[in-house]
């Protein structure tokens, strides 16, 4: 037997531009398939790697209001959460990388669905190219630790994650959802929110997609290495499609004729 979200055209916020029409999740027999339970309920030390950050000289960046959290420029909201990494319940708090590493921080609907999955091991196949970037990739739905080891230990084939490479946190009391602003309060699930937090603990980008639409690891990736690349370059920026290796551009109105005139 499945359930299904009905339409929340109707009832959620206008950031939505297009209704949602439907979402499936299976029944909780799942949960009572091949569960065992993880060898320790401790804790595991994050694999943090410090990586210095010199002083923004010019201020090419957005600092929003703290009155508007949680926007681009803003501190990221901090929780700490029960998660499972590794087939254990483990504890993660996001503070605990301020100044240590990147984080790309998504939240997805709901285990045991459709497009989610996709997302969950395509980051979780890429995890070593963003680990040599010095960041830490944390997934988020509203599932209990339960459910996310059920899932973990379901095959690929079908329709399970197998082995993560990052945690995947458990946010049953809604509470992170909603700090991050892609919470849907009446269906009690989180909206595809993406965001890349800084080692200064500043969110730097955002993107929220509707349920039906999954995101791109690639964009991440060039988004966070162009995130990188001015701030390590403070007075660079980075125009549209910018990769590593290509022409970046002076935030001036005479130098900037540098770049428009090589194009």
């Amino acid at each position: 037997m499945a359930c299904s979200v009905p339409s929340i055209a109707s009832s959620i916020s206008c950031k939505l531009s297009s209704p949602v029409t439907f979402l499936h999740q299976s029944s909780a027999g799942h949960f009572s398939t091949n569960l065992s339970f993880p060898k320790s309920f401790t804790s595991r030390s994050s694999r943090l790697v410090s990586r210095s950050r010199p002083v923004n000289k010019r201020s090419a960046v957005v600092k929003a209001s703290s009155e508007d959290l949680p926007l681009v420029g803003n501190k990221a909201p901090d929780f700490e959460a029960e998660a499972v990494f590794d087939q254990e319940f483990i504890k993660v708090k996001l503070s605990d990388y301020i100044g240590k590493k990147y984080v790309i921080l998504f939240f997805y609907p709901l285990d045991f669905t459709f497009v989610c999955p996709t997302e969950i091991t395509a980051f979780s196949d890429r995890h070593s190219e963003f680990e040599k970037l010095n960041t830490e990739i944390l997934g988020v739905s509203v599932d209990s630790v339960f459910s996310h080891l059920a899932w973990v230990q379901t095959d690929r084939k079908s329709g399970g994650l197998g082995d993560l490479n990052y945690p995947l946190i458990s946010d049953v009391t809604k509470s992170i959802s909603k700090s991050f602003g892609v919470l849907i309060p009446d269906q009690g699930i989180a909206l595809r929110g993406l965001f890349i937090i800084d080692k200064e603990g500043v969110i730097q980008h955002s993107t929220i997609n509707n349920l039906a639409i999954g995101r791109s690891v690639d964009e991440t990736m060039r988004t966070l290495q162009a995130l990188q690349f001015v701030q390590d370059n403070p007075d660079e920026v980075c125009p549209a499609g910018w990769k590593p290796g290509e022409k970046s551009m002076k935030p001036d109105p005479k130098l900037s004729k540098e770049y428009f005139s090589a194009i």
